[in-house]
């Protein structure tokens, strides 16, 4: 039996609210975080909206167990994912993030069984907070595992003034295999736009680094790329992302002027970098749109998990205030319900 034009209209509502929101915050800025969470939304009231009017029960209940399986697919995954990453690119702390996170995941699901069992009231409330904090974790690593793909997928036929290349590590003084995909990208941005523009080598050295990063770039453009010495600039002093634009402004601005349409530029890095570099790029009123070089997939959950745990750390705001209204429940069932019960 079909619904109703009311009520397919009822159930539609929430995914044209949101619709109307992300289109309004993305056209405003799409170097967003919050982006990521209203498309998310979009995405999970039109699955909603759909399963519900399809009338097909089969599908509703294979989504319900999908999710309740989800945590030990995801641990197996992330399990053979840290395998191989290591096995290829060596024990590091970054090689680490998938095993680590499954460990996390495996580790909060035997305290949530045990705590359940236990029937430790203080327990209880801290597993309720890990859980709403963890749903928020996950919720925004998928929002923003797909944002940023579409982002990154974006076309984009724009000329660009500068072509800001990130620096990645070298392999003594030449670029490493990770940095090289982001010079040939430049490159070949560059010479899409028929050559206009000038590329920008950002990169310092490490303490670890024979040269800096810049100057690496630099002789692998000018011998392997074979691009004119004036068509390239270096910054050669940056240490993390932000330095990298922070730096490449200062020059940029000094040779093309300081107005925020003075020049458009390019961010090119690794594509699970490319949305955190631009939105750096905005919070720096830097006019620039993100360009990523492929990344081997081997290598791309572990480099994401570090992507999306840098972008949590200027976001913390959710945590708090789940936090803060999980505090709140507390008091209340401690405090406030106990005290209006024995009033009465």
């Amino acid at each position: 039996m079909g619904l109703n034009p009311w009520a397919v209209a009822a159930l539609f509502a929430p995914a044209a609210v949101f619709a109307a929101v992300f289109l309004v915050s993305f056209l405003n800025e799409p170097r967003q975080f919050r982006n990521a969470i209203w498309f998310m939304l979009l995405q999970i009231s039109l699955i909603g909206a759909g399963l519900i009017i399809s009338e097909q029960e089969w599908l509703i209940v294979l989504a319900i167990v999908a999710v309740g399986f989800a945590p030990f697919l995801v641990v197996l995954f992330l399990i053979a994912n840290s395998v191989s990453v290591i096995r290829r690119e060596g024990l590091s702390l970054a090689t680490m993030l998938p095993g680590a996170l499954a460990f996390a995941i495996v580790l909060f699901l035997a305290l949530f069984i045990w705590g359940l069992g236990a029937g430790l009231r203080w327990l209880t409330n801290l597993i309720g907070l890990a859980l709403l904090e963890g749903l928020w974790f996950f919720f925004s690593f998928a929002a923003l595992l797909v944002y940023s793909w579409v982002y990154r997928t974006l076309p984009r036929k724009r000329r660009y003034d500068y072509i800001i290349i990130h620096g990645a590590g070298l392999d003594g003084d030449r670029p490493s295999p990770l940095l090289r995909g982001r010079v040939d990208k430049a490159v070949e941005l560059w010479q899409r736009q028929k050559r206009h523009g000038v590329l920008v080598a950002s990169g310092g050295q490490g303490g670890d680094e024979v040269v800096s990063e810049a100057a690496a770039m630099r002789k692998y453009l000018i011998e392997e790329c074979h691009v004119p010495e004036g068509s390239i600039l270096m910054e050669d002093r940056s240490t993390t992302t932000m330095e990298n634009l922070a730096f490449s402004k200062k020059i940029m601005g000094a040779r093309s002027g300081s107005g925020p349409r003075a020049y458009r530029a390019a961010l090119v890095t690794s594509d699970y970098h490319v949305f955190r570099a631009s939105e750096y790029a905005h919070k720096l009123g830097l006019n620039a749109d993100g360009v990523g070089s492929s990344t081997k997939g081997y290598y791309w959950p572990a480099a994401f998990i570090r992507e999306f745990i840098a972008v949590s750390r200027s976001h913390l705001g959710p945590y708090i205030v789940i936090a803060i209204l999980w505090l709140l429940l507390i008091l209340a069932d401690h405090v406030l319900i106990p005290w209006f019960a024995g009033g009465f």
